[in-house]
């Protein structure tokens, strides 16, 4: 779909419609304008939308076939040996497609061949179109007419298969599932009978069983008991009558609830009020990987009738959950992508941790914030928005305090829960007086000691995986760096490799320094692999897993790990930022947070406030229930403002700081920003043409405009990188002039002579 006209442009001639493809439109016209929204916010072209919005599964995909020209003769043209295999299959299977050459000739590379055979005109291409959705079909059985319009007749049929004990047995299993359905699917009458399927053969003989073959839905409904939800308490009735009220003039409410306030208690109670009320609810998670517990809570609240929507999903079940919404399927969980479902009727979108990096897509275009765009999605559909957070974003909570949001706090714990007491180790002195075991000080050390006397959990977080990140050379100073991109290697152990993180290098850990020699090789730093290893050999009594990018990369590798937790078979989970979300286990006493500072000192001017979300966070997992936690924060910095502000729960404290600090820089949320990266695989030519872009830029928006400077990674990938950052104040007139700047300058500068290899990445609201 790329727009309507009026009236054609009668000089240009038009084709004819050859067939419809869909019965009915699988793209909405909201979604359309959804999409045109996001391509224009975004920078981005309505194709690259649509690429990313739409399930594989229904974009059409052409296949090339060959076919043999009948009128030629292969055995009088002078063809090697190769061709005249592919000559003599085709004539003799009429068609074949490209995978079907390279089984035959035994060779990835084929195209030399084909193109051999078509310039000898043996062969002509032809391009067909196919579709990837495929349904998924089942046998199911049946009674044959005769026996359901009398029933009375059923006893003749046993005595039809009375000499047989496992035809009777299929029958009566049959007859038992029945009562539900009239059509029951073989494999069901298999498992409970007993039975294979020369049984069905046997009775499908008889005149007894039909069977037929049927589409069945990959996302049909679970057959799972409800489950009682306790009470609101007296805080999260206030919270709901004020949601609810707030709705009543607002569109948009932000829910500020410290963690293990009850949050997903209250997103339950408004899905039933709009399922009530026959409309659709959308539940944004920021990763689905991570929210385990939150979907098996609401699978169970809700008898399993919800779709589940996310990237880990096969293509055909996403097709199948894209139907579903656009037929008015009630609740929908899912990620930033099933934002671009096609809704019927969408009443309420809740955007639980509204403030996690997740959301927000990096590559490849568009680059959009979820959350954002969420709020314009609920302006096309009239839906109403609450978004969720114990630390909310400060764009978020500014628009709250500003009375643009409606805002509803929920600061005290649900039950005999208190939060966590917060201590700051810092181990600069710790080390000076030679208090460090390790990467573990004295007093962390205690704590986990005190915890497993107790029979207690504990869970370790350090925001980088791996063994260390860093491989040094003591003798000549050489470090471990990637080929293709300007960042360390960082070594892991248990693979025996060092690896980059960016691109995904891979290379086998030295036993020597390639530089000099040396065999005197530095492993600087820890991340979570390093700290599994140390703690086991501190507490070798204990069970110690880890959990991250490397141990849980599947959604069932996740969930097998969360499970052993929470069963009690692990005592010490270490882990990276996966540890710090969807965890609700009531046995957590001591969380270790190793190195703050690693989150401190990052060149981006986001950096304190993920800082605080992310310490703020792990610490939640701390205390949930009666128990009260304790949260272990080691730092080289304890008097730093976050660290500080970290410490004793004062988000207003850091909102104000913070705030203070943006606006005086000139930084979202008082300013809008656009970030440009320019890449090329050399430098020189990267950086002029990062130069001559500023410079016809700056000519029109002055001051507005920083750079061309190296970002912190200068080459990516093998690409050079330069960066442009664009600051421009709040007033959409001047916003819009100045993306249509950027569009119109970009063009311009590809047009030129030597300047079609560079590379242009625009990244709004960065």
């Amino acid at each position: 779909m790329i727009g309507e006209i009026d009236k054609p442009d009668v000089l240009q001639k038009l084709r004819d419609i050859r067939s419809v493809i869909d019965e009915l439109p699988i793209v909405t016209q909201t979604q359309y304008r959804f999409w045109k929204w996001m391509a224009s916010y975004y920078m981005s072209t309505i194709g690259e939308v649509m690429h990313v919005a739409m399930p594989a599964g229904l974009k059409l995909n052409s296949e090339t076939k060959l076919i043999v020209r009948k009128e030629t003769d292969s055995y009088k043209i002078d063809l090697n040996e190769k061709e005249f295999i592919l000559a003599e299959a085709i004539s003799i299977q009429e068609e074949l497609s490209i995978s079907q050459v390279q089984d035959i000739l035994d060779q990835k590379t084929v195209y030399p061949v084909i193109k051999s055979l078509l310039d000898k005109g043996i062969l002509y291409i032809k391009e067909e179109l196919k579709q990837s959705f495929k349904a998924k079909t089942e046998e199911f059985v049946s009674l044959t007419k005769e026996y359901l319009d009398d029933k009375n007749k059923l006893s003749e049929a046993l005595d039809l298969c009375s000499r047989s004990e496992k035809q009777t047995r299929a029958l009566l299993a049959y007859i038992d599932l029945s009562r539900k359905e009239q059509w029951v699917p073989k494999s069901l009458i298999y498992r409970i009978a007993d039975i294979d399927n020369s049984i069905i053969k046997a009775l499908h003989k008889k005149g007894i069983f039909i069977v037929e073959e049927r589409e069945v839905s990959r996302i049909g409904t679970q057959d799972i008991s409800a489950q009682q939800n306790a009470p609101l308490n007296p805080y999260q009735e206030k919270a709901f009558r004020e949601i609810k009220s707030h709705f009543e003039s607002l569109d948009h409410v932000l829910l500020f609830g410290v963690t293990g306030s009850g949050k997903t208690r209250l997103y339950i109670e408004l899905i039933k009020e709009y399922i009530e009320k026959g409309m659709q609810v959308l539940y944004l998670l920021p990763e689905i990987a991570l929210t385990t517990q939150i979907v098996e809570r609401l699978t169970h609240v809700f008898e399993g009738d919800i779709g589940v929507y996310h990237s880990k999903m096969n293509n055909n079940e996403r097709v199948e959950l894209w139907n579903a919404s656009l037929n008015g399927k009630s609740l929908i969980l899912g990620a930033r992508s099933s934002l671009f479902l096609p809704f019927s009727n969408l009443g309420l979108i809740i955007i639980d941790e509204e403030h996690d990096a997740s959301y927000k897509q990096s590559d490849p275009a568009p680059r959009y914030n979820a959350r954002d765009a969420a709020l314009y999605l609920s302006t096309l559909t009239g839906a109403k928005v609450l978004m969720g957070s114990a630390t909310p974003s400060l764009s978020t909570y500014l628009n709250a305090k500003n009375g643009k949001y409606g805002l509803v706090k929920l600061l005290e714990r649900h039950g005999e829960a208190v939060l966590p007491e917060m201590k700051i180790i810092d181990i600069r002195e710790k080390y000076k007086k030679g208090l460090m075991a390790s990467i573990f000080s004295n007093d962390l050390k205690d704590a986990i000691k005190n915890s497993l006397n107790k029979g207690e959990q504990i869970l370790l977080f350090q925001n980088r995986r791996g063994y260390a990140p860093t491989l040094q050379c003591r003798t000549c100073d050489f470090h471990a760096g990637c080929p293709n991109c300007d960042v360390s290697l960082t070594l892991h152990q248990v693979f025996n490799e060092l690896r980059c993180h960016y691109c995904g290098y891979r290379h086998k850990l030295p036993e020597e320094c390639p530089q000099c020699g040396s065999r005197d090789l530095n492993k600087l730093g820890f991340g979570t692999e390093k700290i599994e290893q140390e703690i086991q050999g501190q507490f070798p009594q204990a069970s110690v897993r880890r959990m991250d990018y490397d141990t849980a990369k599947t959604k069932s590798a996740y969930e097998k790990i969360l499970n052993n937790f929470r069963a009690g078979e692990i005592d010490i989970l270490v882990g990276t930022q996966m540890i710090t979300k969807g965890l609700d286990f009531d046995n957590i006493s001591v969380v270790g947070i190793l190195n703050a500072d690693s989150l401190l000192f990052f060149p981006d001017f986001t950096a304190n406030e993920r800082a605080f979300q992310l310490i703020t966070q792990v610490a939640g997992r701390a205390g949930r229930k009666e128990k009260k936690g304790t949260v272990m924060i080691q730092t080289f910095n304890p008097l730093h403002p976050v660290i500080v502000e970290t410490r004793n729960y004062n988000y207003a404290q850091f909102y104000r700081r913070e705030l203070s600090e943006r606006k005086h820089f000139l930084y979202p949320p008082f300013f809008r920003m656009i970030r440009i990266t320019i890449r090329h695989k050399q430098f020189k030519a990267a950086e002029d043409a990062a130069v001559l872009f500023a410079n016809k830029l700056r000519a029109h928006i002055g001051n507005r405009l920083v750079g061309p400077t190296v970002p912190g990674i200068a080459r990516l990938r093998g690409f050079y990188q330069q960066q442009i950052t664009i600051k421009m104040e709040k007033d959409k007139n001047v916003v819009i002039q100045v993306k249509k700047l950027i569009l119109e300058e970009r063009d311009k500068l590809l047009e030129l002579q030597g300047k079609k290899s560079i590379r242009f990445s625009i990244d709004v609201d960065p």
